[in-house]
């Protein structure tokens, strides 16, 4: 993900605020969006799916590069990720995992929060998906906690939908820490691209 022409623009089901390290004019280092525009097609696509686990999704993003710069990468991330199937989406979920989230939080309200998200992936069958950028790391327990408890009350559909949004706003964030790693990255694959251990870097987070 050149510039595409967008479509009319749609309403996400939840008005989510956008991760704040993406707000404005775009800051990552151009060197790694060069880097990513420039990678084997294979190599785009791996690192793709540590941003977002729909294999149609990365392969988009993937195929459509070049890409002029840091807001037309995203804004086709936006749109790749409000195109997904049903079947896609569901893909995408189930590559979710709950983020180890310390920062000194109390071990009681660390295993409430573990017992809330136990609750959730029962309820709705896959990892509890948020985007908390913006959020200093002291606050995560408490935000994951409460947001946890809020959208249990949701139906099915509604979760579903709202979970869809979210991993569109952390495909988000983690697109731009991609391109942050990609500028600073040494080590190279085989294949010219980022060796497995910088694929490391971008293992899932809830």
């Amino acid at each position: 993900m050149a510039v595409h022409p967008r479509r009319a623009p749609r309403r996400p089901p939840l008005s989510s605020p956008l991760p704040a390290q993406v707000r404005g004019p775009a800051s990552t280092p151009a060197s790694g969006l060069t880097r990513l525009n420039s990678l084997p097609y294979e190599s785009a696509r791996a690192a793709l799916l540590h941003c977002c686990g729909s294999r149609r999704w990365a392969h988009r993003l993937a195929a459509h590069r070049p890409y002029p710069d840091t807001p037309s990468l995203l804004a086709a991330a936006d749109e790749a990720a409000y195109d997904l199937s049903q079947a896609d989406l569901t893909e995408a979920l189930a590559g979710e995992s709950s983020a180890e989230l310390g920062h000194g939080a109390p071990y009681a309200a660390l295993l409430a929060l573990d017992a809330a998200r136990a609750e959730y992936e029962r309820t709705f069958g896959h990892a509890f998906v948020i985007c908390l950028d913006g959020h200093p790391p002291e606050e995560q327990v408490d935000q994951l906690l409460a947001a946890i408890r809020r959208r249990m009350a949701h139906e099915v559909d509604e979760e579903r939908s709202i979970s869809a949004d979210e991993l569109r706003l952390v495909a988000r964030s983690r697109l731009v820490r991609l391109l942050d790693t990609l500028a600073g990255l040494g080590g190279v694959g085989p294949d010219g691209g980022p060796s497995g251990a910088d694929f490391g870097l971008f293992a899932p987070v809830g």
